[in-house]
């Protein structure tokens, strides 16, 4: 029996944009560097996503400009829990002055357990500059977890 795959949790606000991004680049890279690491994504607040559909078009648009076909995947966010973090071996929050008061606020056993990136949202950076950025931490992501 093969055990499971090492997991990475990407966490952002609305689990609509950046973290829905972020997992599936990772997923995309991983698989084709052969790496067996897997990730998943969940919001803090994700009530601030609805009605916005299931993933951000802007995170679709860019990943199909990668080659990266989402494959009909339409799942709504998810919230954040305990045992999402409890799964992952490598917890990262998008953008460190927007998420750690968030985890301080509902998983303070947790905020200074996780890793911090500086991935801006939509309100504070266009998706040229945000989601270049997230890939860039990504594929560092991929390179320091396949050389452990």
């Amino acid at each position: 029996m093969t055990p499971h795959p090492p997991k990475v949790l990407f966490i952002c606000t609305g689990n609509y944009y950046r973290s829905r991004f972020a997992e599936h680049l990772f997923n995309a890279l991983a698989e084709r560097r052969q790496l067996r690491w897997r990730a998943f994504s969940r919001g803090l607040r994700t009530w601030l996503a609805d009605g916005y559909g299931p993933i951000s078009d802007l995170a679709v648009e860019r990943l199909e400009q990668l080659g990266i076909p989402l494959d009909g995947e339409a799942r709504s966010p998810v919230l954040l829990t305990e045992a999402d973090l409890r799964t992952a071996r490598c917890v990262v929050a998008l953008k460190e002055t927007e998420h750690r008061r968030m985890m301080d606020e509902q998983f303070p056993d947790w905020s200074n357990r996780i890793e911090y990136w500086h991935v801006d949202d939509i309100d504070c950076a266009a998706p040229d500059d945000a989601l270049p950025t997230c890939e860039t931490r990504v594929e560092a992501l991929i390179e320091r977890l396949s050389s452990e």
